[in-house]
């Protein structure tokens, strides 16, 4: 199952959803900062990441930079802590299941969740228009 972590406000995450509904793949949502994560959920988004906590932290948003933040000081349970301390410290949306994720909304990134059923067809249709 996909799931879509969202923020109320963000502009992203409302497209994410939006492009997920429109190409009807199923997914649970959940707003991040009504219902936060918990030291867990934080460690498995971190598992999936190839950056680590770069790819998920948001060092542009005020409570960060309010914090003074610098993520190479910090240890990891540091980091976990704060996240479920301030959840606005996760960029959004993030959308992932047991072995992807993809952080903010990029349309091309986000074809990736398409079933391969889907993306083969797609591939094949552009590879006859480009020969026809």
């Amino acid at each position: 199952m996909l799931n879509l972590y969202v923020a109320q406000s963000s502009a992203s995450s409302r497209k994410a959803r939006a492009w997920l509904k429109g190409h009807n793949i199923e997914f649970k949502e959940r707003n991040i900062n009504s219902n936060p994560l918990s030291a867990d959920e934080v460690k498995k988004l971190l598992r999936l990441t190839e950056n680590g906590s770069e790819d998920i932290i948001s060092t542009r948003s005020n409570i960060y930079k309010k914090l003074n933040l610098n993520l190479d000081d910090l240890s990891v349970s540091q980091l976990v802590s704060l996240v479920v301390k301030y959840p606005d410290l996760i960029k959004r949306p993030i959308i992932f299941d047991e072995n992807r994720i993809e952080v903010g909304f990029n349309e091309e990134e986000i074809r990736r969740f398409l079933p391969r059923s889907v993306r083969e067809a797609e591939l094949r249709e552009l590879e006859s228009q480009m020969i026809g």
